[in-house]
């Protein structure tokens, strides 16, 4: 998916299958300079949907959803953490450390492959393995609106198109 999402002219963001009984594909992307408009989602949705339809990834009926990151965004890859440093975010792990999973407070960057994280309250950085990562997601705060209508970035932005049996 991720070549024909780039020549398309966007970056892949994540690709997520979520539902049981009515499924959903999520195809969440943005352009290089981090925007995504509604028609930017249109056309990528019209660009990818002939690939979805060859590869048949899910069986049975299922939503395609193309939508941009929005403010808020996931931080899903490793270069995210170093890209969003200094940021407010949440952080779930896959396990427990030091009793708890989810943690809130400050990303400090990336250390050899590991996520560096200025857990609120703590005084020293914790250091997390990338792997540990479950889910990643910026707070949405005021700064962080005033910095994406800096940069041009969107609220989130969604085209949604349902398929029948595949």
């Amino acid at each position: 998916m991720e070549p024909a999402v780039k020549s398309a002219g966007f970056l892949l963001v994540r690709i997520r299958v979520t539902g049981a009984q009515r499924k959903t594909l999520q195809i969440m992307a943005e352009r290089p300079d981090r925007t995504m408009s509604a028609e930017d989602c249109a056309r990528l949705s019209r660009a990818i949907s002939p690939i979805i339809e060859d590869a048949d990834p899910i069986a049975g009926q299922f939503v395609l959803e193309v939508s941009s990151p929005g403010i808020d965004r996931p931080l899903v890859k490793l270069q995210d953490f170093a890209e969003w440093q200094g940021w407010p975010a949440k952080l779930q792990l896959d396990r427990l450390v030091e009793g708890r999973k989810n943690f809130k407070g400050i990303v400090a960057g990336v250390d050899e492959g590991r996520v560096a994280f200025d857990i609120d309250g703590e005084d020293e950085t914790a250091i997390f393995p990338y792997e540990w990562i479950a889910s990643a997601k910026l707070i949405l705060t005021d700064e962080l609106i005033q910095e994406s209508l800096k940069t041009g970035a969107t609220t989130p932005n969604q085209q949604e198109i349902h398929h029948g049996e595949n």
